[in-house]
């Protein structure tokens, strides 16, 4: 925090830092004297109205009262990142666009509207990488449509917590009554250091495309359509692993898409029953093979907030947190 020259915390963000990273220390009940000092530190989505709203890395809004603050000031749009290959958020960004493609897609602007039957938010959802080439309210209004006309609710999919991130749209979707319905998180690291996990993948197969036997393993398919063979091989360079299991059902698979120099995992699961024996690291550490065979050096993916169990697998893989994602849908009219 700033202090001024007697000691005092001092105030040094206004109205004008809004879209600016900031730290800021408030009392927790400004109008009882027992309230207590606490801090946040995010990026300054909103002044108004006496009425600070500060949205953290996570993509939580903390709501402050101007009269509460007690210190304020700017902060760098990002700290350092001491581990991990080097990405800024559009570049990955992209790269799990290509790792997850859609059915059917249509540009609004620098905007890009995806469809893929309501299999996967994330195939079903806007991509909002620049603007939308009209005003918010009407390019919202164009989504709804959009998404109307083929039965689906709709979503848009934003970021927050690197530079170069969305807080400012979250924060402008839930005035226009938009809410967060998932929240994830996504890591990266070095690919090499999967590539060289101490796991048996002799067991691991892998091949270009997906059979039956995988499917039933994965629990996300449901009824399997075209759709979602579509969107599960799409992408520059697909494979799918799988471990041999019993009654034709695989007892852990993955995927992974090669794209230039990432290699994104999805879809690594594990059957209940068989879980903690190395088989996932089996997994990813065969598909990490392929991919570093291919020129590929850094490594990307996605992990719900909430999935603890696959939080603590990654992170003693290495990976780290490079920013949050979040699917916003909008409300009823």
């Amino acid at each position: 925090m700033e202090f001024t020259a007697g000691g005092r915390l001092e105030v040094r963000i206004t109205r004008a830092d809004v879209g600016k990273r900031v730290s800021v220390r408030y009392v927790t009940d400004a109008g009882d004297h027992s309230g207590k000092f606490t801090d946040a530190v995010g990026v300054l989505t909103s002044w108004a109205h006496g009425v600070l709203l500060i949205t953290r890395r996570t993509g939580e809004t903390v709501r402050i009262a101007e009269s509460a603050l007690a210190a304020g000031k700017v902060v760098p749009a990002a700290p350092a990142r001491r581990r991990g290959p080097a990405a800024s958020f559009e570049e990955l960004a992209r790269a799990m666009a290509r790792g997850w493609q859609p059915v059917e897609s249509e540009p609004l602007g620098e905007w890009t509207l995806r469809a893929a039957g309501g299999f996967t938010r994330r195939a079903n959802s806007v991509l909002p990488l620049g603007d939308p080439g009209l005003p918010l309210d009407e390019a919202l209004a164009r989504v709804r449509d959009w998404y109307g006309e083929r039965g689906l609710p709709a979503y848009v999919q934003t970021a927050t917590g690197a530079e170069g991130t969305q807080e400012l749209l979250c924060a402008d979707l839930e005035r226009h009554g938009w809410r967060s319905e998932v929240s994830a998180e996504v890591r990266i690291g070095g690919l090499a250091p999967v590539g060289d996990l101490d796991a048996d993948v002799s067991r691991v197969r892998l091949t270009r495309s997906v059979d039956e036997a995988w499917l039933r393993r994965y629990n996300r398919s449901g009824t399997v359509g075209p759709h979602v063979l579509r969107v599960l091989s799409g992408g520059p360079s697909v494979w799918f692993a799988s471990v041999p299991g019993t009654e034709d059902i695989p007892a852990a698979i993955g995927r992974c898409v090669v794209d230039g120099r990432w290699a994104g995992f999805m879809a690594v699961e594990v059957d209940p029953a068989q879980r903690r024996q190395g088989l996932a690291k089996a997994v990813m550490a065969a598909l990490a093979r392929q991919a570093l065979d291919e020129g590929a050096s850094a490594a990307w993916l996605q992990v719900e907030a909430e999935n603890d169990g696959a939080r603590a697998l990654y992170e003693g893989m290495g990976f780290t947190v490079h920013h949050h994602y979040h699917h916003y849908r909008a409300t009823e009219a």
